[in-house]
């Protein structure tokens, strides 16, 4: 017999990317996004609670998949304010591939959620409130912000609903979060880490309006999203399962063709330079009522954590 064929590698990061592609029967636009380590940079040095996490993990495969259907130059943000145990939510998306963001949370309410049973999902941490994204298609474009009121919802349906009600543009996202250990590899560290991933998949009908009725277009649409619908929490999730390979194991008949691939990456635009010039358009009085304990005023990044600290003397010097 002759000897198997070697897999092929794929030529699609496993993880960290955003990949764009088309439906050729269909003419259905989709965009599947993984994210591993870049996730980690975010999501870890805030150390907060695991139910908060997987918030904030959601809203960052959300930002990349809306925000990679932007013109290249495009940024878009997401900020989600409610009334539930997680209070905000902020996940920014910039060209090309950056993502960064943060959560506030009560942490009472979190804790009581944790401990009242089954593992609580994310609608059930955020409440009812408003999502709003911002997108900016680029220089010399107008900004636009879009608002929708969500009650009990995962983030993923509210976008979808976004889309559909506010575009006129048919739309389906999944999305998925989950936590493994992984084995390291360093000596200082042996054994194995956790380590959070997220996954998203999203098709948009560009050239269909949901009020035009039965046509053509229509049972396309129809029919790839119920296609996109069959997707599980784990093919989305496997870095072990190339993108290729689930594409084409989801919209084979469809002839699924890649058209862009994004890889993705952590930043912040904060440095010390920036929360000097902010500290220094407070007042001596202000200043002094920053101080802490130990004679430093200290602000710390609510995007990557970073902590700057200043004493008096030093902003004295630095305003003249």
């Amino acid at each position: 017999m002759p000897a198997d064929t070697p897999p092929v590698p794929s030529a699609i990061p496993a993880d960290d990317v955003v990949v764009a592609f088309r439906t050729q029967n269909s003419n259905i636009r989709g965009r599947l996004v993984r994210l591993g380590a870049t996730l980690d940079q975010i999501v870890v040095p805030h150390a907060m609670p695991d139910l908060a996490g997987r918030a904030l993990s959601e809203a960052l495969a959300l930002a990349a998949l809306c925000g990679s259907a932007l013109p290249q130059g495009g940024n878009l943000n997401l900020l989600m304010r409610s009334d539930g145990a997680v209070s905000i939510l902020v996940a920014d998306y910039t060209a090309s591939g950056r993502l960064r963001g943060y959560a506030r949370y009560d942490a009472d309410k979190v804790a009581a959620l944790a401990q009242s049973g089954a593992r609580p999902d994310t609608a059930s941490a955020l409440g009812n409130g408003h999502l709003a994204i911002t997108l900016d298609s680029g220089p010399g474009q107008e900004r636009y912000q879009g608002v929708l009121a969500f009650e009990n919802a995962p983030l993923s349906a509210t976008a979808a609903a976004y889309f559909q009600q506010r575009e006129s543009l048919p739309t389906f996202i999944r999305t998925a979060v989950a936590e493994q250990y992984v084995a390291t590899r360093e000596a200082s560290e042996p054994g194995t880490r956790w380590h959070r991933r997220a996954g998203g998949l999203m098709v948009q009908s560009v050239g269909t309006s949901v009020d035009e009725g039965a046509s053509e277009q229509d049972d396309d649409w129809k029919r790839v999203e119920m296609l996109a619908a069959t997707v599980e929490d784990i093919e989305l999730l496997d870095p072990a399962l190339t993108v290729e390979r689930l594409l084409l194991r989801l919209f084979h008949e469809e002839a699924v063709a890649i058209e862009r691939v994004i890889p993705l990456s952590s930043f912040c635009r904060c440095s010390r330079e920036k929360v000097e010039n902010v500290l220094l358009a407070f007042g001596a009085t202000e200043l002094s009522d920053m101080l802490d304990d130990n004679g430093k005023i200290v602000v710390t990044c609510e995007f990557c954590t970073a902590r700057y600290e200043f004493s008096l003397d030093e902003l004295r010097s630095a305003g003249g």
